[in-house]
């Protein structure tokens, strides 16, 4: 029976896995992910859909997508961080994202509401729970994930390179394979900080849990 401290540890171990080899992932592995992914359940109609990419023609699609929407968002990411193993990180996976075995694309019926922004949040919103059920499943498995939304950046082009109908939106793009180097599951990640300098109580700037350190886990040796 899996305990909570086997589902803690699984969800501090995630990390953005974005240096990923070109190994091949066999189908019965994904339907097994996609099944997990589809049980997320986020009390609104919407049910979360997806598009596993293994083309190569579609997979350097998505790619030169990816690479168009990184040449500018490298750029805010430089104006805004310092942190060089992110930008590294990013920039390998830009040049590289092709060799990726599997693309899921995470889609959802409907087109984006424009009005209100609730609306729109809460479309989105709707396929969150179920790309995060699928990056556990794979890290339970493994595997390593990324996701992004770089090769979405033009809906349209999406669409017409997934044909998509109309009335489908693509939401995000979750990169899957296994991860470079012998054993390792180790990719990106940014410094956590202590939770409860990311804790407010019952209005914002009372916290009075900051600076308190996380317990220690219990010694297993």
């Amino acid at each position: 029976m899996t305990t909570f401290d086997d589902v803690a540890d699984l969800m501090r171990a995630q990390s953005a896995q974005r240096r990923l080899r070109n190994d091949p992932i066999d189908d019965d592995t994904v339907l097994s992910l996609l099944d997990l992914a589809a049980h997320a359940r986020t009390g609104r109609p919407q049910q979360c859909a997806f598009v596993v990419v293994r083309d190569p023609d579609i997979r350097h699609q998505l790619a030169r997508t990816y690479r168009q929407g990184w040449s500018i968002y490298k750029r805010i990411l430089r104006s805004r961080s310092s942190d060089d193993a992110l930008l590294e990180d990013r920039q390998w996976e830009s040049d590289h994202f092709e060799d990726v075995p599997v693309h899921v694309v995470a889609c959802l019926p409907g087109r984006r509401p424009l009005f209100p922004a609730i609306g729109a949040a809460a479309f989105y919103g709707a396929a969150f729970p179920a790309v995060q059920n699928l990056q556990l499943a794979a890290a339970a498995r493994g595997l390593g994930t990324s996701v992004t939304t770089l090769p979405l950046w033009s809906v349209w082009e999406a669409r017409r390179t997934l044909g998509l109908p109309r009335r489908v939106t693509p939401v995000s793009v979750v990169a899957l394979g296994w991860p470079r180097g012998p054993g390792s599951t180790a990719g990106y990640r940014a410094p956590t900080p202590l939770v409860g300098n990311l804790v407010h109580l019952d209005r914002w700037g009372h916290q009075p849990f900051r600076a308190r350190r996380d317990p220690m886990p219990p010694d297993t040796a």
